[in-house]
């Protein structure tokens, strides 16, 4: 399979099913045969998405299959790593951090990145989902890191990011002893936002993507790389970065915008409290 070094071609990918609108991208995973299983060539589709996106940025949807009703098959986000290839990978395959590399790519992406999980999230499926900046989850979600059990660690960001996410005595259980969660386990314990039920995960993830594509692109990009950056970089950043969008004309529009919003109503108030305004104009009854 070949892409060129930005361009984005749906009909070429055939692990990823790409939609791609003006301000967002759905990637949905699809190898339904396998429940998802990452392989190689995954990989190097995820890593011509992201070529993609840093140099177009766009908010990024990931989900996986949707449930079959006429099969009753059910959904799936990711089952893992394809196990057949994992098996065969040696010592350089580990050092070149196969799958790492790809979902820290992920994780750094310009605009932020939205995960629809359902159903299975194991393994390296997990690990891309850790990679989001949002989870959205349904019902029937699993959620584990069972590499252990099969005589590895999960190396493709689980070991760093589950600290984070959910704090390291939860995060060690996960690791070291296969504690496997549900999803109403993985929302208490903050390693998902949200649970819809699987119709309507999709909307969800899409009005989350409203929401952000409602702010100022540049202002959600500079919050997130200064968000991703260690503590002693602040306050520092902050103040470089506001600097930045304090001389962007977005600023200026979208606060004129509101000084304006704010005097609209804060005449119409007057005009509805005005002793000039008949007890009839005020009520709207015009008997």
């Amino acid at each position: 399979m070949a892409h060129g070094l930005h361009e984005l071609d749906p009909e070429t990918f055939t692990t990823l099913r790409i939609t791609d609108a003006e301000d967002r991208i759905h990637a949905r995973l699809d190898r339904p045969d396998v429940r998802n299983a990452i392989d190689a060539t995954m990989i190097e589709e995820l890593h011509a998405l992201c070529a993609h996106l840093e140099h177009d940025p766009k908010i990024l949807i990931l989900s996986g299959t949707d449930p079959d009703p006429a099969t009753g098959r059910p959904g799936v986000f990711a089952s893992g790593a394809d196990i057949g290839q994992l098996r065969e990978r040696r010592r350089d395959d580990a050092l070149r951090g196969v799958n790492s590399t790809a979902f820290d790519r992920l994780a750094k992406l310009p605009m932020p990145v939205i995960a629809a999980l359902d159903g299975y999230a194991l393994g390296g499926g997990a690990e891309l989902a850790w990679a989001a900046d949002f989870r959205l989850g349904t019902p029937e979600l699993t959620v584990g890191q069972p590499e252990t059990s099969l005589g590895i660690i999960p190396a493709a960001g689980a070991l760093w990011r589950l600290r984070e996410l959910a704090g390291e005595p939860l995060a060690k259980e996960i690791l070291l002893a296969g504690r496997i969660l549900d999803a109403e386990e993985a929302r208490t314990h903050g390693l998902i936002n949200a649970i819809h039920p699987a119709e309507e995960l999709l909307d969800a993830a899409h009005a989350l993507a409203d929401r952000i594509a409602r702010q100022d692109p540049l202002a959600v990009r500079i919050s997130k790389q200064v968000f991703s950056l260690p503590r002693e970089a602040h306050p520092q950043v902050d103040n470089l970065a506001q600097a930045i969008l304090f001389e962007s004309e977005a600023k200026f529009d979208r606060m004129q915008a509101f000084l304006d919003r704010k005097k609209a109503r804060s005449t119409r108030r007057s005009e509805a409290t005005s002793p000039e305004t008949s007890p009839a104009q005020t009520s709207g009854d015009h008997t």
